[in-house]
């Protein structure tokens, strides 16, 4: 049986009986429960095969969040699961944001019930889902002493934490429960814990702290067949989900737990993708075969995931792959039937046919797409310088050697470390530098340092290295060193989560003449998160004349007549960031494979547009275009 990250080819999934497809029963008399002999929920009694499509809120505008319940209700679900990403609702420590843009989980859920669809609540605290840091905040990272995911005995702040987020959102989420009129069927315990360990303490104590807060289950846990064998991180009573696993998986696992229904709790329509790979990951997976197996038996199912939506801003997390580090691409598009702008793809309709078929019953039409932008499409549009970050460095804290994002209170975006190299023609070796950077020696742009691996014929200009490699810089004496370093996604996946951000070790130096390098002190640290009050601070320095060093903003001004999705094409771009109208689409980065950025109709206006876009390496703006699609 494979793990979660080896299933880019599983063809799996589940679904329910066509009893089911009729309105559910009044709201006083709902009651989701386990059969005590069978491997089947129960919903009055009444035998529930579950449906159900993942979407997560934190990756889809908040105007389509009614658009993609529909398309997956369309396609024959009857169920949607949500990610709750901790670390996008907390957004300082202590202050937390369930309302403003995507963050209104409760609207979400009562769209679900408003369209006869049930809920099941995957809040983590850790999720995994290719998002940074698993969801988990990373001002924990602040802590040298940093325990994650383990019980109050070895990780007292950790759990703290994420007590105060479970209290927080029980408040919320406790009058949606089904046994109080609302949609929710189920709540997961954490996220395959048994890819990570098996502390079967802290598992409880999370349990026990949705119990004291009002929500007494029913609840689930989610894992890879062989790490629920050998960690056996199920809890007693509770339902077991499986990452991947088909009819079989379903049937072998209820051999060894024979009291709990059992589900394909992820099954995968697509796969990840990373900056690197060769191609967009996961177009060739047709689930059509076990699709109707696990209708035939009448086994539940979620498919991870029914939509993926988009990593805006800073949100993408990352893998490790025997120690190489794997940041993932902007869109989560996953391949999954409900594509990245919301259209059905050809597997949305192929499964639709066989639920359909399977059911006996016609599915609610498919609803219409949302209208894509025409207008100014395929033209070159042109970019003009707009400012350099080194106009806008805020004040400089000093250190004696240089800290981390985390322990300066950041968990995004850039730091610009510089210190004085008062020898001529010194070498510079970073050991851990987490995870892009620019060195430039008195504002001269010398060498690049990429912690996942970049060939450096990508852009020979750019003089690219790994970190740990040993850097030669051509100065004169009393120079001043700049590091100028881009945190691309804290790891999110496996055992070493742990992954603070910026230089993450000494700097140090040597001349021709030295044997040793010695570390370099007195740091002067500059915190650039490129938030939203940081990129509309930004000024035009323009008029001063044309940029000399690399990290500058360049900007499009476009006019529109009308609106709708498209995506902005970056192709000719080396890497760095876009916004529009203030709305951060993410990254780009010549590395591939995905060179477009999808930008929803709701973040454009009719009238004058504002393209903003920050590159590490240009000094001059090539074109960008407006395309219709991720790929074409």
């Amino acid at each position: 049986m494979l793990n979660r990250r080896q299933f880019a080819s599983i063809t799996g999934l589940s679904l329910l009986a066509p009893a089911q497809w009729i309105q559910p029963a009044a709201a006083a008399q709902q009651r989701f429960s386990f059969a005590k002999d069978s491997n089947q929920f129960l919903l009055n009694d009444q035998p529930l095969q579950i449906r159900s499509g993942e979407m997560h809120p934190a990756r889809i505008p908040k105007a389509y969040w009614l658009h993609r319940i529909q398309m997956a209700k369309a396609m024959g679900m009857n169920t949607i699961a949500i990610y709750v990403m901790w670390n996008y609702h907390e957004v300082k420590q202590g202050q937390f944001d369930f309302k403003s843009e995507n963050r209104d989980i409760v609207h979400f859920i009562k769209l679900c019930q408003a369209e006869q669809l049930h809920v099941i609540l995957r809040p983590g605290p850790y999720v995994c889902a290719e998002w940074d840091l698993g969801g988990i905040p990373a001002y924990l990272l602040a802590d040298e002493d940093c325990v994650l995911r383990a019980n109050s005995q070895r990780a007292p702040r950790y759990m703290q934490a994420a007590s105060r987020y479970i209290a927080h959102l029980a408040k919320l989420v406790r009058p949606y429960m089904l046994t109080q009129g609302g949609p929710i069927l189920m709540v997961q315990i954490e996220n395959e814990f048994g890819s990570y360990g098996n502390d079967h303490a802290y598992l409880e104590e999370l349990r026990a702290l949705w119990i004291k807060h009002g929500i007494d289950g029913p609840f689930y846990t989610q894992d890879g067949y062989d790490q629920l064998m050998q960690n056996k991180t199920n809890l007693a009573g509770a339902a077991i989900g499986l990452s991947g696993g088909e009819s079989a998986d379903i049937l072998k696992t209820r051999k060894n737990y024979p009291d709990v229904p059992v589900l394909s709790g992820e099954l995968y329509p697509g796969w990840l993708t990373h900056w690197g790979d060769p191609v967009m990951q996961g177009k060739e997976v047709d689930m059509s075969r076990a699709l109707k197996e696990m209708m035939d038996a009448g086994q539940s199912f979620n498919f991870y995931v029914i939509h993926g939506g988009t990593n805006f801003g800073f949100s993408a997390g990352a893998n490790t792959e025997k120690g190489e580090y794997q940041p993932d691409v902007t869109s989560y598009d996953y391949a999954a039937p409900i594509n990245e702008q919301g259209l059905a793809t050809a597997n949305y309709h192929r499964y639709r046919t066989i639920i359909s078929e399977s059911l006996g019953a016609a599915l609610p039409p498919i609803p219409k797409p949302i209208k894509t932008l025409k207008e100014s499409m395929n033209r070159p549009l042109q970019a003009q310088y707009f400012t350099s970050i080194w106009h806008h460095l805020p004040p400089a804290q000093p250190y004696a050697r240089p800290p981390t994002m985390e322990s300066m209170g950041q968990d995004s975006g850039f730091v610009l470390y510089q210190t004085t190299l008062k020898e001529a023609n010194q070498s510079v070796q970073i050991n851990e530098l987490h995870d892009y950077a620019l060195l430039h020696v008195n504002r001269q742009y010398q060498a690049g340092i990429s912690r996942a691996k970049c060939p450096a014929t990508l852009y020979p200009d750019a003089k690219l290295y790994t970190h740990r490699q040993e850097i030669t810089l051509k100065h004169s004496a009393n120079a001043e060193l700049s590091i100028l370093v881009e945190a691309m996604g804290h790891i999110n996946y496996g055992r070493s989560l742990i992954d603070r951000k910026g230089i993450v070790s000494e700097v140090f130096a040597r001349s021709s003449q030295e044997a040793a390098a010695r570390p370099l002190k007195d740091w002067r640290v500059h915190r650039l998160p490129f938030d939203t009050r940081f990129i509309s601070s930004l000024k035009s320095t323009a008029q001063h004349g044309a940029p000399q060093q690399h990290g500058n903003f360049f900007k499009v001004e476009l006019s529109l007549q009308e609106l709708g999705d498209c995506y902005l094409d970056m192709h000719e771009w080396v890497k760095g960031l876009v916004w529009v109208n203030g709305h951060c689409l993410g990254r780009y980065w010549r590395l591939g494979p995905q060179h477009r950025l999808y930008c929803p109709s709701v973040f454009l206006k009719k009238g004058k547009n504002e393209i903003l876009m920050f590159d590490l390496h240009f000094l001059e703006a090539p074109p960008i275009f407006l395309r219709t699609s991720l790929e074409e």
